[in-house]
């Protein structure tokens, strides 16, 4: 005997409102930090805007940190038949330094933009816990901008409970 569908749906949006509820109740310790803008040239037509970045760090992954960049909606003239409704791109680096490890790198990627800003790209870079110093800047003419934030370097303990001691190694018996 098959159920009812109506049964069947009520069901499906009974365990789907239960999940949200235990997900919406899910401790939450990331950490995001928005750097400043940085205002761009871009090619492919006489554009330009801002470019938008931050990181988001998080216990659950000690040493790293999520590096997003995004551009925010553009003004110019481009080729074509929609020429005030350009898409332009240009060459956008998020340089970081752990102050406290010396470890470096940068995220670099190629940003499209249009009328409505572009996509989110986003990259986890092993920075090494720490402060780290980041620098942004674009391959085409614009103001660099510097922030710094700071990546944790391990999930925090359970309440009433200390590190981990381990196990004395068992002693050989000889027989």
């Amino acid at each position: 005997m098959r159920s009812p569908t109506s049964v069947r749906t009520a069901a499906l949006f009974t365990v789907f409102a239960a999940a949200a509820v235990l997900a919406a109740a899910a401790p939450v310790s990331a950490a995001t930090t928005e750097f400043p803008q940085v205002p761009s040239l871009m090619r492919n037509g006489y554009c330009g805007g801002s470019i938008r970045s931050w990181a988001e760090t998080a216990p659950e992954y000690p040493g790293r940190a999520i590096f997003n960049v995004q551009a925010l909606p553009i003004g110019g003239i481009g080729p074509g038949p929609y020429a005030f409704a350009p898409l332009c791109e240009t060459v956008t680096t998020v340089a970081w330094r752990n102050t406290n490890t010396g470890a470096a790198g940068e995220y670099r990627v190629t940003v499209v933009a249009g009328i409505y800003g572009s996509l989110q790209y986003a990259l986890f870079q092993d920075t090494g816990p720490g402060r780290i110093d980041v620098t942004i800047y674009t391959d085409m003419p614009n103001l660099p901008q510097r922030a710094s934030f700071t990546v944790p370097d391990g999930p925090p303990a359970a309440p009433g409970q200390g590190p981990a001691t381990p196990e004395p190694a068992a002693e050989p018996t000889d027989q």
